[in-house]
């Protein structure tokens, strides 16, 4: 068959992992193309750079869309955010907009089936991995392209052909490679393919990333380019993929042993302690690495230094705590912290998203105009730190509290609670991004004012009343609270609400990676490694101690010998790695990453079995109110650390040995 007559569309099943590609994603402004006749050929694609480069954007047009509820599978699948359930699913607001993001959540509840696949993009990867392969094979019969820029875009599909893996491998377990894609007149037997061991799949996708480092540009040459891979970009995944390949999900997994596929091949080879860990050696210095590469070219942490609003310190604290995820990126350099940001998230989806989960703040009472679908169960707000900047087991001052004591605001707190306001200890004299991150019950909300540019004083800042009787308290079964708190950081600061009830969103390109990812994982491989006390020490310490300043703490060591309850706690590699890991999920909290986390470190069942509780968000008296309330259970087995393949898929393919458990 002539490959260049074949039609662009998505139409073939992964069964024969040859699909080809129709219609390129409106995503930013430079994949904001069409093809002219909507059904262009292999041979129309590539007849001159301007057909060229739609066919390149459709190769982007694959990319996951994280940042909202209906596309982002480790936002509302885990135990982090809990969605409103019993609503009317089919429900739209006064303005015709669903109410309802998605089904994603059905995971979070238990309800994920080999028969019915939730977050099933499996198909969907390995049409993207495909359309990559394309490119690379026609891109240099274009004639008015330059061998640079040919080069570069080979570097770009190379990029994502390895996302394109690393998403199935973070969801599926081993796969089935794809080096190069078959022709699509291949025969049965022959798109019978197998899984391929996890070892080899991540050393495929790292292979694939350095071999598209060199042509990647370093920096964009316009504004208009915004979204395309870069060098730092792909020096960032390279990190995050080797550190998933050394975490015990994957690196010798014993729980897996049993994974064999019909030809009696392991999928999870079994290691000893020390190719172990050569893992993290290998991925610490991938860390190192992109951090380097991150260094050079201006990345920073965003802090506090940039904000020239007469502020006071708890403010300037709060924006750029909030501003770290969602400040976008401008013609003037804006959010210097996000390496990767990704621009194929719709701008509906996220401004639904920020309605759906946001109490309404302004002095406009209809409360159709915050829906608050969204809650953060207890056991996260009590996971982030003291004031102290450890956890609260282990904060002297905290031994005997009770935290669900009621106490009033006072002056101390005004800039993070209401003065006078009837709240719990649980909320007072917590970490900056406790209140940064989190809305509550009696809580401030700084944000969504029409003028930032003077000095506030507490009263100018929104108070947020969730008890019955208060400005955002449930007024039915399809509005919330759920929990009693709110993901605030998920809220630009900049979206507003006006008098007629009319929404202005701030849509941002979510920061698929942050430099403070980078700092995180870099300091879990050096502890995994070497241990807190290694060669590379210093540096944990250094990157760990940059993200706490500007969260406003106390560094590590400062933290735990002042004020813990086991002073040398970080001195040992398993109080270390505990550090760590609690410092991951407070600093990146709501970004999607706890899911993938708890998981790859195989953390999972111990946090789900506390299970979801929230407050009694019908009672109006506070000691109605401030009652912990069972909302759900969540069971978690081994079988849920994979996505069941689709049995559709091998029933077509029985060479797709099933994951354990499904």
């Amino acid at each position: 068959m002539d490959m260049r007559k074949i039609i662009i569309r998505l139409s073939v099943s992964f069964a024969l992992l040859a699909s080809v590609v129709a219609g390129v994603a409106s995503c930013n402004k430079w994949l904001d193309v069409v093809p002219d006749d909507g059904i262009p050929s292999i041979e129309t694609a590539f007849n001159l750079r301007s057909s060229a480069i739609r066919y390149l954007a459709t190769c982007y047009s694959y990319m996951t869309r994280e940042g909202v509820p209906e596309t982002d599978h480790g936002m509302l699948t885990g135990d982090e955010l809990w969605d409103l359930v019993g609503r009317n699913v089919t429900h739209y607001d006064t303005k015709g907009n669903p109410r309802v993001p998605g089904v994603l959540f059905n995971i979070a509840r238990g309800m994920q089936s080999a028969n019915n696949v939730y977050g099933n993009d499996f198909g969907r990867m390995y049409e993207g991995i495909r359309c990559c392969d394309i490119l690379v094979e026609h891109i240099y019969d274009v004639p008015d392209m330059t061998r640079e820029e040919k080069d570069r875009w080979v570097a770009e599909v190379t990029f994502l052909k390895a996302y394109y893996h690393f998403n199935l491998l973070k969801k599926w377990g081993p796969i089935p490679l794809i080096h190069k894609s078959l022709p699509i007149d291949s025969d049965v037997e022959t798109v019978r393919v197998y899984r391929d061991n996890v070892d080899d799949c991540f050393d495929y996708i790292i292979e694939l990333l350095d071999q598209a480092y060199p042509n990647l540009y370093a920096t964009l040459p316009s504004t208009d380019e915004y979204g395309r891979i870069t060098q730092p970009i792909c020096a960032a995944l390279k990190a995050r993929v080797a550190a998933y390949a050394a975490s015990p999900l994957f690196n010798g997994n014993l729980d897996e042993v049993a994974l064999v596929d019909n030809q009696g091949r392991q999928l999870f080879p079994q290691k000893s302690d020390a190719e172990k860990l050569a893992r993290w050696t290998y991925a610490m210095n991938a860390c190192e690495r992109a951090i380097k590469v991150a260094d050079s070219l201006g990345f920073r942490l965003y802090d506090t230094t940039g904000i020239v609003m007469p502020y006071n310190d708890t403010l300037k604290i709060t924006v750029a705590l909030r501003n770290s995820l969602t400040e976008r990126y401008n013609e003037t350099g804006g959010n210097p912290e996000v390496i990767w940001p990704n621009t194929q998230t719709p701008r509906g989806s996220m401004i639904m998203y920020q309605r759906l989960i946001q109490p309404i703040l302004s002095s406009y009472t209809d409360m159709l105009g915050g829906y608050r679908f969204f809650g953060v169960p207890i056991k996260i707000a009590e996971q982030f730190y003291t004031n102290h900047g450890i956890p609260i087991a282990n904060d002297r001052d905290w031994e005997g509290v009770n935290t669900m004591e009621l106490v009033k605001g006072d002056d101390v707190h005004a800039f993070y609670i209401q003065p006078d306001y009837t709240t719990i200890r649980l909320n007072f004299d917590r970490e900056p991004r406790f209140y940064a991150f989190l809305g509550f019950d009696g809580g401030k909300w700084f944000g969504q004012l029409s003028n930032y540019n003077r000095a506030f004083k507490p009263t100018d800042i929104y108070d947020v009343e969730c008890r019955m009787g208060g400005k955002h308290a449930k007024t039915s079964s399809e509005t919330g609270p759920v929990t009693g708190y709110f993901p605030k950081k998920l809220i630009p600061i900049q979206s507003t609400w006006t008098a007629d009830n009319t929404f202005s969103s701030y849509t941002f390109a979510w920061p698929m990676i942050r430099l403070t990812d980078l700092y995180l994982l870099y300091a879990e491989c050096i502890n995994e490694a070497e241990g807190p006390d290694g060669p590379h020490s210093a540096d944990l310490f250094k990157y760990l101690d940059a993200i706490r300043s500007r969260a406003g703490i106390p560094d590590v060591k400062t933290a735990w010998e002042q004020y813990s309850n086991n002073p040398t706690y970080y001195k040992s590699q398993a109080g270390m790695r505990d550090i760590i890991h609690k410092e991951r999920l407070n600093e990146l909290a709501f970004e999607s990453q706890r899911f993938w986390d708890l998981r790859r470190w195989k953390e999972a069942p111990a946090e789900y079995q506390k299970g979801i509780y929230g407050f009694h968000v019908t009672g109006s008296a506070p000691e109605d109110y401030y009652v912990k309330t069972f909302i759900a259970e969540q069971q978690f087995g081994l079988k849920d650390y994979f996505w069941p393949i689709p049995t559709s898929y091998i029933e077509v393919n029985p060479n797709l040995v099933q994951n354990l458990g499904w």
